[in-house]
């Protein structure tokens, strides 16, 4: 399947993303992972992003579709993939549609995350990354999907955890008002293309997962058997979209 998680900061779209990439065996494609990585590597692009990104702006569109457009052109892309925080506005959206028509790799499916707005300023203000494995925790809630206490999995010792510049307080409310002026449009563009299914994305990691997959039409079964495929055992392009469609869902 080729998916998009839609939604505000702070909605979920990661932490199901990461779900999905393990238990679909496909590449979660996260534009704030790939900037932050190339701020930390200093590359030209990178450099050129983490003032937006500080400030709580949208980065150009120049400099994420030059990433994403190296992204979609790896091999592993074949399979399917779930993209995470991008597109960010039309311009982008328009652009993703050229680029997949070229590989003869439409969407599937647009999965809008729906959270109060409240929720979503705690949520985000909360966050906090280990410096090391980069995985994220909320001092809230622990939905990083587990304990911050658990060993980092790459120092083996404990998470050395910060507050990103782009999730502080200070940020926050901006990054919602950019959401609304640009993201929120993408809603109508995708509902236009038929694309677009909406859930609710309050309670538990479990509780949105659930519903997130019924709007996927993904069954507990094809997840658990894709899950657990032997290495190189990749499913052929029919089956797997097969297994991917609503008309599957009961």
């Amino acid at each position: 399947m080729r998916i998009v998680l839609l939604g505000a900061p702070g909605s979920g779209k990661g932490t199901q993303a990461q779900r999905l990439a393990h238990e679909r065996g496909m590449p979660q494609v996260s534009t704030g992972d790939l900037l932050r990585a190339a701020v930390t590597a200093g590359t030209p692009l990178g450099m050129k992003a983490k003032a937006a990104m500080d400030a709580g702006r949208l980065v150009e569109d120049a400099i994420v579709l030059g990433i994403i457009a190296e992204r979609l052109s790896a091999a592993d892309m074949r399979q399917g993939f779930v993209l995470d925080g991008f597109p960010r506005n039309i311009e982008q959206a328009t652009a993703l549609d050229s680029m997949l028509a070229k590989i003869g790799q439409p969407l599937d499916a647009v999965v809008l995350m729906e959270v109060d707005p409240a929720e979503l300023v705690r949520r985000i203000s909360g966050r906090r990354t280990c410096r090391d494995c980069g995985r994220v925790f909320n001092v809230d809630t622990a939905s990083g999907g587990g304990g911050a206490d658990e060993p980092c999995p790459k120092e083996k010792g404990p998470h050395r955890l910060f507050q990103r510049p782009d999730d502080n307080e200070h940020t926050v409310a901006e990054r919602l008002k950019v959401y609304e002026e640009k993201t929120k449009p993408l809603v109508e563009f995708y509902r236009a293309q038929g694309l677009l299914r909406a859930i609710k994305a309050e309670g538990s990691v479990i509780e949105v997962a659930k519903r997130l997959d019924a709007a996927l039409g993904i069954s507990k079964r094809a997840a658990v058997a894709r899950r657990h495929r032997p290495s190189g055992g990749a499913l052929s392009a029919p089956r797997a979209r097969n297994r991917g469609t609503p008309k599957r869902s009961r």
